[in-house]
């Protein structure tokens, strides 16, 4: 990867620290961009959860400033035959799109454009609030969704990591054009960020980006002291639900303590693949869930380590009693030298599936080196994942099982 550490400003009235990073490879026929911002949804000011989210469906969906009338973003690059979109997470946002090599200069100049000065205005603002509105309504109708928004809710109680990604209704109801501006000018385009391009040559508007800034510094949220975790929820009453949905849930150390890579070989030991013992264990040989997912992810004061599983609501509690099993098992012993080892390849190879996939491994580094302030490198992630040991994995899941909480959320009879 040819780095180019610009520390320049996005096109536009505030200044921005960008790298720009670019994976060169000339066999290619297409140009994937995406750019990574430091702010999220604990960015959102207090009583107006959503507004990151709503800001990115803003981005996307307003028109391009222009001379004339101009498409939004999205449907600039939808017309060349490309593919736009973009997502909010607790601390990163994540705008990219994928095109012909021959369109990348066009469409790079067009992201900055629309992430930079977006054509606000009060109808576009009410019309994209309501969108907004439809995918939480649809959202809190799943309660796969519901649960993990309450996991991090629990986990993370009264601080900004708890908060929902998508916003809450009443809040972003009352969200004014002037309070979507001012975050958009004073937080959003000055959050430190990366710019990452994998296609067969850079182009020319993004290498001749750097522009003298005036000297300030990039705006990122102040760290938030951590308070106790809340309680347990109870399980559901097999009389009143069918079908419930777990995530467990546990702090695990922030995005760049050292050790994090072994939490994330836990989530493949207790992951989805049929090597794994949570799959041997609750599918194979018990028959309680078909569907299960593990993962870890690090912010900065802590990371989350989940646990989804859904089952028949009759099973909660044997399906709470295997998986407290399992983490004790491993927590004491350690894993079996057979499991450790397909839990580590498939932790790499997760990686390297997605740096051959272009868009999905601009996606990879311009999230990674945007959440970790040090730019992201395949080979140094596959070398720290192996120099992870069994004994890190045993005293990951004690932690995790000293930490462990439960959230359930069913589906009615």
């Amino acid at each position: 990867m040819t780095v180019y550490d610009l520390n320049a400003r996005l096109p536009g009235p505030a200044d921005t620290s960008v790298s720009l990073l670019a994976v060169v490879d000339e066999r290619l026929k297409t140009t994937s961009i995406c750019l990574a911002l430091a702010h999220g949804s604990r960015d959102d000011p207090e009583g107006r959860g959503g507004v990151a989210h709503l800001l990115e469906h803003l981005v996307m969906s307003c028109p391009l400033k222009g001379d004339g009338p101009e498409p939004s973003f999205s449907e600039y690059v939808e017309r060349r035959g490309g593919q736009a979109n973009a997502q909010t997470g607790l601390e990163v946002m994540l705008y990219y799109a994928q095109v012909h090599a021959d369109d990348a200069e066009d469409v790079a100049a067009a992201l900055l454009r629309a992430v930079s000065e977006p054509v606000l205005g009060d109808d576009t603002l009410d019309g994209e609030r309501s969108v907004v509105l439809q995918e939480l309504t649809t959202a809190a109708a799943d309660p796969s969704d519901v649960v993990q928004d309450t996991v991090l809710a629990r986990l993370f109680p009264g601080h900004p990591l708890g908060r929902p990604v998508g916003g809450e209704p009443g809040q972003l109801n009352a969200v004014t054009l002037e309070e979507l501006t001012a975050v958009h000018r004073d937080r959003f385009v000055r959050a430190p960020g990366a710019l990452v391009v994998v296609g067969p040559r850079i182009p020319e508007v993004l290498a001749g980006a750097a522009v003298a800034g005036d000297g300030q510094p990039p705006v990122r949220a102040p760290h938030v002291p951590l308070d106790a975790t809340a309680p347990d929820d109870p399980l559901p009453d097999p009389a009143d639900a069918d079908f419930t949905w777990l995530c467990f849930g546990a702090r695990s150390p922030r995005a760049d303590a050292p050790g994090r890579a072994a939490y994330g070989v836990l989530a493949h030991l207790l992951g989805s693949s049929p090597s794994s013992l949570l799959y041997r264990t609750l599918r194979t040989e018990h028959a309680l869930s078909y569907s299960f997912h593990a993962w870890d992810r690090g912010y900065r004061e802590s990371g989350a380590w989940r646990l989804l599983i859904g089952t028949e609501a009759s099973a909660a509690g044997r399906v709470r009693d295997l998986v407290d099993g399992l983490l004790a098992a491993v927590a004491e012993q350690g894993p079996d030298r057979d499991d450790f080892d397909a839990a580590v390849r498939q932790a790499e190879m997760s990686l390297v599936l997605e740096s051959e996939t272009p868009l999905e491994y601009a996606k990879l580094i311009a999230e990674r080196t945007c959440a970790t302030d040090r730019v992201w490198s395949l080979d140094d992630d596959i070398a720290e994942l192996r120099r992870v040991s069994a004994d890190d994995v045993r005293r990951a899941a004690a932690h995790v099982r000293r930490e462990l909480l439960l959230t359930a959320r069913s589906v009615a009879s």
